[in-house]
């Protein structure tokens, strides 16, 4: 659908834009200082930098319009992505991180060699900048092209071009720092607008009450019935934890950001603060949703149901904030993937190939973030040949892809057992099943509704892969790196440090989960 624009939301638009050149670039002309600013930002983020960037790195279109797709055809059950999230940002924080930062690793691939050897690292490496494309870039791409075609009557690709221009400047220049600077100026310009257009939703329907009664009861459910096509509790409870603990504590975007704390505390402290944010995010991306299938059902769909609503709700000036949002959302998942594509790419494969300074090394990373860019537009094209909703392809590629890593972080870091051999089957045999399945269920093959639901077959490629593991672990020596690595648990039993505020900030963030799940059950 064509939006009307009036000028007051062309000047809003356009200033959006020229803050986020002037703050991208800024860094730029502020700080430079080699490569540790281009990849890990000299490890000096504090918590706040930290969580506001994994704030709007996470909240991509996916979460903006997917997440409205979901409400607007399912109701609140879409809500359990996100309310299901602290427990496994607990584990990153509280587990992962301290076993993270005392290997002083840069990259998820030298994790792996550490702990298993150079193979698995050289898997790692591929397999993330595989990941990096088609989850962070490709289908953000495709996604946010889509949207902004709709908008602006352009064509997908000149859209998506576009977008790839815009987020591959700053973040080629200012590297990771312009991407959480950025990152913090789009979060707040996300909630504000999302908040807006929640609250101009629910007066126009006449308060919760009437939300409550005008759309069927099982809206209001989180966990549906086990027979349920879709999205059944046990697809949930047990599906979910497979992505989220790729997604949360192992992916290279999303742990990058932490790695580059000031400190554990700060890096602790940033996860904590998403935990929280995570508490309003059902509110302001699935509730309007759900008040568009109220206030425009007969004439919205699924997949542009947010469109619908800010178009049909906002006035003049808002309607172009709610459009910079989209934008922002966008552009913030493009540049955090290109960023950590270039960091993967330029640390774990060139630097390992050829003889780098820093100074190459930075000046590499700035072109490998323009190559990743096109890449991903080339996979962008190919998405949109998919016919699948924005929800749908954003979650199952990244559902299907952490089977293998979820088993060998796991395994790696709790069991003394694993051995080098059984992550090596699990990683490149598991790897080509689980890549192999994506793309057949990318592309319908060999029809459509073959496979199941994506949270279920995340579940059976993770319970098949960690029956391997354990069994190849079985028949083969044990092979703990020779230079004494530890496990997680003995990390943070060596870990001096006061962690007590930190903990006691996830047993609040614990007891408001709780009594948001009383509440709805």
């Amino acid at each position: 659908m064509k939006v009307t624009l009036g000028s007051l939301d062309y000047i809003v638009l356009g200033v959006y834009i020229l803050l986020l050149f002037v703050i991208g670039f800024y860094l730029h002309k502020k700080s430079s200082r080699g490569n540790a600013d281009i990849f890990l930002g000299g490890r000096m983020l504090r918590w706040w930098q930290i969580g506001l960037s994994l704030f709007s790195a996470n909240a991509g279109p996916m979460m903006l319009i997917g997440f409205a797709g979901v409400g607007f055809s399912h109701g609140v059950v879409g809500s359990n992505f996100e309310w299901l999230a602290w427990i496994f940002l607990l584990l990153l924080a509280m587990f992962f991180l301290p076993h993270y930062l005392a290997t002083k690793i840069s990259t998820m691939p030298q994790f792996l060699q550490l702990r298993f050897g150079k193979r698995s690292y050289n898997f790692l490496t591929l397999y993330s900048l595989i990941s990096i494309l088609l989850v962070w870039l490709g289908s953000a791409l495709y996604a946010g092209g889509l949207i902004i075609s709709q908008i602006f009557d352009w064509s997908l690709m000149f859209s998506v071009i576009l977008i790839t221009i815009i987020a591959t400047s700053f973040t080629a220049v200012g590297g990771l720092k312009a991407v959480v600077r950025t990152g913090i100026f789009q979060s707040i310009i996300i909630i504000v607008s999302s908040i807006l257009l929640s609250w101009l939703a629910l007066r126009q329907i006449g308060g919760i009450d009437q939300l409550v009664q005008e759309v069927p009861d099982y809206y209001w459910k989180l966990f549906r019935p086990a027979d349920d096509p879709n999205y059944s509790w046990i697809a949930i409870l047990a599906g979910y934890p497979v992505v989220a603990i790729y997604y949360w504590c192992a992916d290279q975007t999303i742990v990058q950001k932490v790695l580059a704390a000031k400190d554990l505390k700060e890096g602790q402290k940033g996860a904590l603060l998403l935990g929280f944010l995570k508490i309003i995010m059902p509110f302001i991306f699935i509730f309007p949703g759900i008040m568009c299938y109220v206030l425009f059902k007969d004439v919205a769909k699924e997949d542009n149901a947010y469109i619908t609503l800010i178009t049909q709700l906002m006035p003049g000036g808002l309607l172009g904030l709610s459009l910079a949002a989209i934008i922002a959302a966008l552009i913030d998942t493009v540049s955090s993937g290109l960023n950590s594509f270039s960091t993967v790419f330029t640390l774990d494969v060139a630097a390992r190939i050829w003889k780098l300074d820093e100074k190459a090394k930075l000046r590499l990373g700035k072109w490998i973030t323009v190559v990743a860019g096109v890449i991903a537009i080339g996979i962008a094209f190919l998405f949109s040949r998919s016919g699948k909703g924005f929800f749908e392809l954003s979650q199952g590629m990244v559902s299907i892809l952490a089977p293998p890593l979820s088993v060998v972080f796991l395994t790696g870091v709790l069991w003394k057992g694993m051995t080098s051999r059984a992550a090596e089957v699990v990683l490149y045999g598991g790897g080509f099943v689980c890549l192999l399945v994506g793309i057949c269920n990318v592309l319908n093959f060999p029809y459509a509704g073959f496979w199941p639901h994506f949270l279920m077959l995340s579940v059976y490629l993770f319970l098949g892969l960690a029956v391997v593991a354990v069994l190849v672990s079985l028949g083969t020596k044990s092979s703990l790196t020779t230079n004494g690595l530890q496990t997680l648990l003995e990390v943070n039993r060596s870990n001096g440090q006061n962690l007590r505020p930190v903990w006691a900030g996830w047993a609040i963030l614990a007891v408001l989960m709780l009594s948001i799940y009383w509440i709805f059950s």
